[in-house]
């Protein structure tokens, strides 16, 4: 399936409290979030059946999430909402995790536009920035000094 024209494809990310990738799903611009949900949280279910609790931003919340996910397995999402009376930027709690994994992905040339032209694709690039992200994570440690 190919995005419509003018419209990119849209990402669901599932990441640690670290911000790396657990999960990723990519569909078309005009399926909403809360009927995107389900979608990346099936395909976890397998990988990780011990994760029973998620975070996610107020575009998640209704009721429709809440049926098809009992139907998936037994999941607790709690909705991080912004507060209506705060006027200036406030970092909110669990949800700045995937705010900023998305600029540490989107700073690889193929993620920044959106230059596929199928989903696969662009799902392949997004697993691969991750895999890179984790690669750079890990060449930072420094094996400990061994003396003899």
């Amino acid at each position: 399936m190919t995005p419509a024209r003018g419209q990119g494809p849209k990402r669901h990310l599932l990441t640690d409290t670290d911000g790396l990738l657990v999960a990723a799903v990519v569909h078309e611009a005009d399926i909403q979030d809360r009927d995107g949900a389900p979608l990346v949280l099936a395909t976890v279910r397998y990988l990780h059946p011990w994760l029973r609790h998620v975070f996610a931003d107020g575009a998640y919340s209704g009721t429709k999430p809440d049926t098809t996910l009992d139907k998936i397995g037994q999941w607790t999402i709690e909705i991080v909402k912004r507060c209506d009376t705060v006027r200036s930027f406030v970092v909110l709690p669990r949800r700045w995790v995937v705010e900023r994994t998305l600029p540490w992905l989107n700073r690889n040339r193929r993620l920044a536009k959106d230059f596929e032209t199928s989903l696969q694709s662009a799902l392949t690039w997004l697993f691969l920035a991750s895999v890179k992200l984790l690669m750079r994570r890990l060449g930072r440690i420094q094996p400990p000094l061994v003396v003899i």
